[in-house]
């Protein structure tokens, strides 16, 4: 796959898979978030990167977590999975048949919502039962179709789980949905690029390794991180729709 690419576009789809392994493991979420809308700028299809996003997935949490399953939060997994995982292979199903424009209006849309969430330093806050089980369910649907629903459903786990447990927490509920999601594009005989993601996992590791250092230092100045690439990820969905929008009248004929 890499191959049918420019050494230029080559060198940004590395820079990309950095930057999400180092967003990844530094946030303990948002790599696909704020990783996809940029990768659809080099190739317009979100289902050529998202197998590629999936495994690296899988291997960077396995890789953490393989000494850090004391620190997850078990109870609070469970009870969440209710309503994270059904809406979440409705989704994946979604992201197989929906046509590539609405999938990318979709994901652009979404990643625009949360850039001007973080931009103006608002949260998303939960304080009833049933905003929490709606943020899940809503999460879990967009995580299916795109892997980008991550920040709905932290709101919901910042409230549920120790600040010690988040990340880990984290990494076993991505495992659990990337692991349906591969699934369900192997059942569908979609291609999953293994050797393209494959060639790409020591790139993802610069990134991994960085935001391992950098965690908690991003910890400790969330609300900044978050404001600069809140605005990044304004700018970037704005010209993806406006892209978008501009490609409707070739698309519907």
């Amino acid at each position: 796959m890499l191959l049918d690419f420019s050494l230029g576009q080559t060198l940004i789809i590395a820079a990309l898979f950095v930057w999400a392994g180092f967003v990844r493991t530094g946030l303990g979420f948002g790599g696909a978030a704020l990783g996809l809308p940029l990768m659809l700028f080099v190739h317009n299809d979100p289902r050529l990167w998202l197998p590629l996003i999936a495994t690296h997935l899988l291997f960077f949490s396995a890789l953490t977590l393989r000494t850090r399953l004391h620190n997850v939060d078990w109870r609070y997994l469970r009870q969440s999975s209710l309503y994270i995982i059904p809406p979440a292979i409705v989704g994946v199903f979604g992201l197989v048949s929906l046509p590539i424009l609405w999938l990318n209006v979709f994901i652009y849309s979404i990643t625009l919502l949360y850039g001007l969430i973080w931009l103006f330093n608002r949260t998303i806050v939960s304080r009833q039962s049933w905003i929490d089980k709606a943020l899940l369910v809503v999460g879990g649907y967009v995580a299916g179709t795109s892997l980008t629903g991550a920040p709905l459903m932290v709101a919901v786990y910042m409230r549920n789980v120790s600040k010690e447990q988040l990340r880990d927490t984290l990494f076993v509920l991505w495992f659990i949905l990337v692991s349906i999601k591969m699934t369900t594009f192997i059942a569908l005989s979609v291609d999953l690029h293994f050797l393209a993601a494959l060639m790409l996992i020591p790139v993802a590791a610069i990134g991994h390794m960085l935001g391992l250092k950098a965690h908690n230092a991003i910890m400790r100045n969330d609300l900044l991180f978050k404001r600069w690439i809140g605005g990044g990820l304004v700018i970037v969905s704005a010209l993806g729709l406006w892209h978008l929008i501009g490609l409707v009248p070739t698309l519907s004929r």
